[in-house]
C-alpha cells in the first residue's frame, strides 16, 4: 500500500522535468503527507493544472465522507470490479505527484516495524496512477474533490520491504491515462505495473515518520 508519501520538490520542477502544465497554487515542501490532507494532482478534468485535492476517495453516492478514510489506496487488479472505483478508472483519472513515499518493513519476533524512504533513483519527481472524483455535500455547492492512490504488486527490490507498492507511470504514459475519453481497461490494465527495480532506491529512515504530526526533511535522512 501506499500511506504516506513526500512533495518537497517545487511543482515548477514538475513543469520543468515532468509535465507542461501551470501550479495553480502556493506550494509549500511536505515531507510527511498522510491521508486526509490536501495531495497536488493533474487531473483530467480539462483544467490542465496542478491542483490540490483530498486524500481518500469520496464515492459520488457516499452518505458520510468518512468513506473516504479507507479509500485511500485502490488495487490495480480489481479498480473494473470495485463499485467505488470503477467508474474512476473509466472517466476521472489524474496524476498524484510525488518524489518519494514510505513504507514500513515488519520485523521478525514482532518488533516494531522499520520504516524505508523510497525514491527515483535520479532523486526526480515522479506521478502515481491516480483517481479522483466529486462529491457533493447535501446543501453545498461546491464538491470536495478526492483521490486514491492506485496500487500494484511490489518489483524485486522492494518485495523485501512490503508486498504492494504505488504504481508509478512513465512520463511518455501520462497523456494516455489523462485522456478524458473514457477508456476501456484494456486500453490502461498495462500502464498498472510494477516500476523496474533498477530506477529505484530505498533506505530506512527514523520512526519519526510515523507520527503525521512530524513534517521536515529530518523524516527522508537515512539512518
Amino acid at each position: 500500500m501506499c500511506g504516506r508519501f513526500t512533495l518537497a520538490t517545487d511543482p515548477m520542477n514538475f513543469i520543468r522535468f515532468l509535465l507542461e502544465y501551470d501550479a495553480s497554487d502556493a506550494f509549500t515542501p511536505r515531507y510527511n503527507i498522510a491521508p486526509t490532507q490536501p495531495v497536488a494532482v493533474v487531473p483530467n478534468n480539462g483544467t490542465e493544472r496542478i491542483e490540490f485535492f483530498r486524500w481518500g476517495l469520496i464515492p459520488p453516492w457516499a452518505k458520510d465522507p468518512k468513506i473516504g478514510n479507507r479509500m485511500i489506496n485502490a488495487r490495480a487488479e480489481t479498480l473494473s470490479e470495485k463499485p467505488s472505483f470503477r467508474n474512476a478508472y473509466r472517466r476521472r483519472r489524474c496524476l498524484v505527484l510525488a518524489d518519494g513515499y514510505y513504507e514500513w518493513r515488519e520485523e521478525p519476533g514482532g518488533g516494531p516495524k522499520t520504516p524505508f524512504y523510497i525514491q527515483m533513483a535520479s532523486e526526480k519527481p515522479f506521478a502515481f496512477a491516480g483517481l479522483w472524483e466529486a462529491w457533493r455535500p447535501q446543501g453545498e455547492v461546491e464538491p470536495v474533490l478526492s483521490c486514491s492512490i492506485i496500487t500494484c504488486p511490489a518489483n524485486e527490490m522492494l518485495q523485501s520491504i512490503h508486498h504492494r507498492m504505488p504504481a508509478i507511470l512513465d512520463q511518455d504514459t501520462y497523456d494516455l491515462w489523462l485522456n478524458p475519453v473514457e477508456c476501456p481497461p484494456a486500453a490502461l490494465d498495462h500502464l498498472l505495473t510494477p516500476y523496474p527495480p533498477e530506477g529505484m532506491e530505498a533506505f530506512a529512515v527514523s520512526r519519526l515518520v510515523n507520527q503525521p504530526k512530524n513534517d521536515s526533511p529530518e523524516c527522508i535522512l537515512p539512518v
